[in-house]
Order: structure tokens, then sequence, then C-alpha cells
């Protein structure tokens, strides 16, 4: 079909809006894709929306042809599932809950592993039923504490969402690996330049995790690759390597020193220096960070975290690594609370003495040396040796991940990238379905419980993600499988024969079955322009001044080539050009 410029809801920006951050933030607002309506909430407008469109058809394509079917649940949904999972509490804070008039709890799905799960009871009770594979593309919700770049991170975002369900482990690995590579499908039809990493199960429970990163620099995700091997891991993923323990036979015996004025490693660094006679680095230091952790519908309890000094907690992965449990590090009225922490002289023996749980980083093997507080204002001790002088309570990934570790996989060292996660897979086993006890009848006669993956893709994000990674400093280049139109004719000559020209082409195109946008306003050609550039439509049909001469312009936003052809070659030339 042809949509006229003239009549298209549209109203384009010459100026980035205050609050963007980031290309695809400003050049999807200033194009007029989408509008921002509050926080993290973004109207689709009818170009953004088309889009949005294109990239759910792309989705639902290959989602079907592994064979899942697709159905809507809603996104209203009761509180008594999630309490069975615990993950109306697990989810805290960004969880939207509401109550209809009659006081009942409801909550706005973030995602839909229980419903899923329910649905399935409610309808098969055969192991002729499975395997079977359920997914929709709906919108979620989630109440970002910091919503922003547009809808890179929003709180109400579309997602697709499926869910396999086989009665073997096998069967999962299978519905897992079709799924993965369904995924790359997609991702290769949309133009998307991502790396597949493993991951973290989070919230949703299971064991193999394995994320989508789209590769930005504005990416909220940091994720690390081997330099000689195929290893690529979330930092949040990151195993640490640990060293082999140490025999701590003839190690001198540690010893409290005065150290005034060193409640930093700096300072206690400058200090050991000066006062020990050797060499003594932030890394022969241990430094013990204190926070409190809350399990979920629990107390809170204090917890240190030892690492060595050179290095800071990463608090993603030490979220991660603590998950459920809700975390937050001490404020002066629990330091007031506990007077045996003495801030900036912390050290294992006193945490250990209180029973405060103790988790160090796995570089802290049993006869390793470190200098540490000596719980006393102005005081640490030197040569505290783990394994003889403490024993901690086990250990934990909380420590900052940095270029040139060595590889877990032990082939290279890291290097480290940032991206955007764009899907994720899980394989979640059962435990949703021993929530809900899901049983079905097997092929002996006795119950069978099936085993679940979870995948998701998100949607409206992806739109996001092709903005940022296919633009210039003029507007935005779509690829052809998501391109708001095939192909953009534009007026740029007032003369009635040019008029009646295009109006030409533009009709050819359509009978040819391109949807084509048809800049048909009473505006300048440099306005015209402009606007052809910003929309990013990948093929642009200029009738112009070489109109008199039986000429037109083809403009390709992907290769900036422009280039004069016969206007009697214009809609083979274009077709080819639009082929998919």
């Amino acid at each position: 079909m042809i949509t006229r410029m003239s009549h298209l809801f549209l109203r384009t920006l010459r100026d980035d809006p205050a609050d963007a951050e980031v290309p695809s933030h400003k050049l999807l607002v200033r194009a007029g894709y989408v509008r921002r309506v509050a926080p993290g909430v973004y109207s689709w407008l009818p170009l953004g929306l088309r889009v949005l469109r294109r990239v759910e058809q792309v989705v639902r394509e290959e989602m079907n042809a592994i064979g899942a079917q697709e159905i809507a649940l809603p996104a209203l949904l009761p509180r008594e599932p999630y309490e069975t999972t615990n993950r109306w509490t697990e989810y805290g804070d960004s969880l939207f809950r509401l109550h209809d008039r009659k006081g009942g709890d409801y909550l706005l799905g973030p995602t839909h592993e229980e419903m899923f799960a329910l649905t399935v009871k409610g309808e098969y009770n055969s192991y002729k039923d499975f395997p079977v594979t359920l997914y929709q593309i709906q919108t979620k919700y989630r109440d970002e504490e910091r919503p922003r770049a547009g809808i890179l991170r929003g709180r109400e975002f579309v997602m697709k969402d499926s869910y396999s369900f086989d009665l073997t482990d096998e069967g999962l690995a299978q519905s897992y690996r079709a799924h993965r590579d369904a995924y790359e499908r997609i991702f290769a039809r949309l133009g998307v330049e991502y790396v597949i990493v493993s991951a973290t199960s989070g919230a949703m429970g299971g064991s193999a995790s394995e994320e989508f990163l789209a590769v930005s620099e504005v990416g909220e995700d940091t994720y690390v690759r081997s330099t000689e091997s195929g290893y690529a891991a979330n930092v949040e993923a990151v195993t640490t390597v640990a060293p082999a323990p140490i025999s701590f036979d003839g190690l001198p015996d540690a010893k409290v020193h005065d150290t005034p004025e060193t409640p930093t490693i700096a300072s206690l660094v400058d200090w050991a220096n000066s006062a020990l006679g050797r060499t003594v680095t932030a890394a022969d230091t241990l430094k013990n960070v204190m926070g409190k952790v809350r399990e979920p519908g629990g107390e809170w309890q204090l917890l240190a975290i030892g690492v060595p000094g050179d290095r800071d907690v990463d608090t993603k992965r030490l979220e991660a690594a603590l998950e459920p449990a809700e975390y937050a590090l001490l404020d002066d009225a629990d330091f007031a609370a506990n007077p045996f922490l003495v801030k900036g002289y912390i050290g294992p023996k006193a945490l250990l003495a209180r029973g405060v749980r103790y988790l160090v980083d796995p570089r802290v093997v049993d006869g390793t040396s470190w200098i540490t507080g000596a719980d006393e204002p102005g005081r640490h001790v030197v040569g505290l040796v783990a394994g003889r002088d403490f024993t901690p309570d086990g250990t934990i990934e909380a420590a900052e991940v940095r270029e040139g570790d060595p590889s877990p996989d032990g082939k290279g060292t890291l290097v480290a990238a940032r991206g955007i996660e764009i899907g994720h897979v899980f394989q979640l086993g059962r435990k949703y379905t021993d929530a809900f006890e899901v049983d079905v009848l097997g092929e002996n006669g006795k119950p069978v419980r099936p085993t679940m993956g979870s995948y998701g893709v998100g949607v409206s994000r992806l739109v996001a993600v092709i903005a940022e990674q296919h633009h210039d400093d003029k507007g935005l280049r779509w690829p052809s499988e998501v391109t708001p139109f095939d192909v953009h004719v534009v007026v740029a000559n007032k003369d009635d024969a040019a008029r009646g020209g295009a109006e030409t082409i533009a009709a050819e195109l359509d009978a040819s079955g391109l949807e084509v946008l048809f800049d048909d306003r009473k505006a300048s050609p440099g306005v015209k322009f402009k606007d052809s550039e910003l929309l990013g439509v990948p093929a642009v049909v200029v009738v112009g001044r070489g109109w008199a001469d039986g000429n037109v312009e083809l403009r390709d936003r992907f290769s900036g080539e422009n280039r004069e052809i016969p206007a009697a070659d214009a809609v083979a030339e274009i077709l080819g050009a639009t082929a998919r």
C-alpha cells in the first residue's frame, strides 16, 4: 500500500530530547517512532509500531518453524501462583502489585513461568501429549528503579517468552538447542551483531543458562571472552580460577602492628612498604566489606565479604551470587548497633567470633598470608594465614572481573566488552512443575513430572538495539527485514510532470507488492531529504530535476551510494535493491 506523508501521523524533531542519553533514544524520538508518556513508559506511533510488528513477525516465524504454538496469557495475574513459587516476595520492589475493588492481590506479569506451568497442567494429562512448546508475544511490566535509554530499559516492554515441556532431560536438551538455533536465525535476519555468553539464572531458577548480547558500547551488561578460546560469559557468571592451597608449615606467626591513620587500602599499603622492609601491594591485603542480607520474608543478617585489596566488590556479581536474597551495605545505624565492627580495621577474627557469616573470594585459599584489620582502631595484623588463623564460612564470586584475568577454561586471558541483553535461554528443570505438582500419566502407567525450559527475546528492546547498531550522523538505517516501508519516494520538484511521475512510480511499486512511503508534502526538498535520512528507509527514490531528462535518483541509506537511473528502469532497480 501507499502511505502518504501528507496524511501520516508524524512529526519529526530537529533537536535531541533533553532526557536522551543514547543514539537509539535520540533518533527514535526525533524520527517520530516513539513518544515518552512517563519514566520508562512509551507510546508507539505509526512508524515505530510498524517496525515493532516486523520484529515480532520475524520472531513469530522462527518460533513457529521449531513447532512452538502461540497463545496469549493475561498480563494481569493473581498473587497465588507467584506466592506458591515465592516469587511474589523474591521479585521485591521490581514487581507491580495492585488490588482489585474487593481487596484481592494482583500483579502485572514480569514473566509467566507459573502461568504456563498451570496452563499445561490444566490441559494435558498423558505422556502422549508431550513434548510441547508454547509461546506468547506480550507486554511485560517491571518497576525499574532507574528506567533509562528510552525503550532499551523501560518499565513496560514487549517480550517473546516461550516454554518447553519435556518428559526427559534429554528432551529438554533438544528443546533448548532448538531455541538456541532459532535465536541465532532471528538475530541474523534482523541484522544484529551479537555474542552468546554463559549467564546466571537469577530469579528464574534452573541450570543451563545463556544470554544473547547485542554488541554495544552503551550496553549495561559487561561480558568477557577469552583471547584464545570460545569462552564467553556475562561477568556475573564468571568463575574465578583459584590457586592451589599452600602449605603453611614454617610460615611466621601472625603479628598485630600499630598502623595509625590507615583506614584505606592505599594508606595501609604505604605503611606496609615503609614499616615491613619489603614490597607490598594491594593484592597482599584482605579487604572486608560489610553488608547485610535478607532472605525473602526473613530478617536482615550481617554478611562480610573478604576480597583481595586490589579488587572491588562488583555489586552485580554479588547480588547474582546471593539471589534471591536481598543485599545492602551497612549504614551508620548498623555500625552503631555492632560496635565490634571498627570501620577501616575489620578483620576475620572478630567476624567469626561474633558468628557473622564470612564469605571470601576463591583466591583466599588455605596457606595464603594476608595483611588485614585487627579489629581495633589504628591496628592491622600481618601474616594472617587462611586455614591456620581463620577459616571462612565459604567462598563467593563477588570480586570484580578484570581484563587480563585467566580464562576459566584455562585458555588465554580475558578481555571485556559491553552488550545489551536481547535474549536469554534457561534449562529450568522441574522447579515450576514441582511447585504446582504437574504430573502426567507415563507410558508405564506411573506419574511422570515434565521438565521445563524458558526462553525469552526482548522484542521491543530489539527495535532500539537495531537502531543502536544501524544509524549514522544523519539518522536511522533500517535493515530490510524491519524497515517500516520498503521504499521511500520523495518528490523534490514542484513541477507537475515530476509530481505525476512520482505518483506513477509509487503506484507501480505498490502494485509490485512493496510498501511505499510517499513524501507528497508541500515542503522544501531540503526538509524532505533530511527527513528521509532521519526516518531510515533503506531505499529512497528521488523524483527531482532529472525527471525532465527521464531520470530519477536512487539513494541507498546503508551504503550511502546515490546514483541516477532511467525512470523507466526505476521499478525493476528498486525491486532488486529491496529484495529480501
